[in-house]
């Protein structure tokens, strides 16, 4: 079974140790290279607690190292604006490349530049990246060299919607999404509203007015369904470790067909579970699985409920890059993740 040698930039992040987790039992990827650029020449182990066996020995390098001429996929989890030139560097050295910062994912430089208040250093490649939301856009994964990944929130967001839009059954002038994510989606880098006395016992909301993951809800909400929409999106962060839950308030028409809509849109998908009527998924009930698990109730004649669950980190980042991954290289999608959440 031929081993592809990987390298994975912004290895200490708790994303980058996520991949780190996962890749190591992953059967056909190996890990030849990590970047740390903050923490280049320290031993892996020594920044991530978590590593075992050989990983823990493996030296940081620099974010700008060079490859091995063996290396043959890299995953960037930097953030967004400096994973760019990381991206390029990589795709010039022959690298097929999944990015998990925000530098590709949207179509073209000025909507990056509304989202994100700066200029892209490469607006060529956007046109040539896939944006990665696995279960809509497998045929292009499996042909490019450059893989956008989604953000954790449109991941949440999208997968419940997208049937929806699809079959043309909802307002889409007026859609609401409620988010909460644990803690660990704002990084690993230091920051003050972050502190355990910050956080403890409290939720609060932030991004407003607007949100830079509403752009990217709604340019792959249109692109993926046809359906022009607005995204009334807020989210929130709980004084938890991981975990994500997105509660979308629609309005349409006929909602007691709505639950068959997602049924059916899923019922061949390994990672999208729905739900029975009425039984609603807990962020905890997916947590260290690559599941995104969906529930819908009937509030009205022409208004439903629909919460969607995922690990932030996982099917929110490095999980679905995995799986993205899997697709690109022409592996079965499941290699090296889990449907099986941590539980407790």
């Amino acid at each position: 079974m031929k081993q592809i040698s990987t390298a994975i930039l912004g290895a200490t992040g708790y994303t980058g140790s996520e991949l780190i987790r996962l890749i190591s039992s992953h059967p056909q990827l190996n890990i030849v290279h990590l970047g740390a650029h903050s923490q280049a020449g320290k031993p892996a182990g020594e920044v991530l607690p978590g590593l075992g066996d050989e990983l823990a020995n493996m030296p940081l390098l620099a974010s700008d190292a060079a490859f091995a001429d063996d290396v043959e996929l890299v995953f960037t989890a930097l953030p967004h604006g400096a994973a760019a030139n990381s991206v390029k560097k990589a795709l010039d050295a022959g690298c097929r490349v999944v990015d998990l910062s925000a530098d590709f994912r949207h179509q073209s430089a000025s909507t990056y530049s509304e989202a994100y208040g700066q200029v892209h250093p490469f607006p060529e490649l956007l046109n040539e990246a896939v944006f990665g939301l696995s279960e809509y856009a497998r045929a292009r994964i499996s042909k490019t060299r450059l893989v956008a990944n989604p953000g954790c929130y449109p991941t949440c967001t999208l997968l419940p919607l997208l049937p929806l839009l699809k079959a043309g059954v909802i307002d889409t002038s007026h859609i609401i999404a409620d988010a909460k994510s644990g803690t660990s989606g704002a990084g690993r880098s230091a920051k003050t509203d972050l502190l355990y006395c910050e956080v403890n016992e409290g939720v609060r909301a932030y991004g407003l007015p607007r949100h830079r993951h509403a752009w990217e809800m709604e340019e792959w909400g249109k692109a993926f369904s046809g359906s022009s929409l607005t995204v009334q999106f807020v989210p929130h962060i709980l004084p938890m470790t991981r975990g994500m839950l997105v509660t979308l308030h629609l309005s349409g028409e006929n909602p007691e067909s709505w639950h068959d809509l997602l049924t059916t849109a899923y019922a061949n998908e390994p990672f999208v579970r729905v739900l029975a009527k009425d039984v609603m998924p807990s962020s905890k009930g997916v947590n260290g699985s690559n599941r995104c698990d969906i529930g819908m109730s009937v509030t009205g004649k022409n208004s439903a409920v629909v919460v969607a669950c995922i690990d932030n980190l996982i099917k929110g980042a490095a999980g679905q890059a995995v799986q993205n991954a899997n697709i690109m290289l022409g592996f079965d999608e499941t290699l090296g993740l889990s449907l099986q959440a941590m539980w407790p």
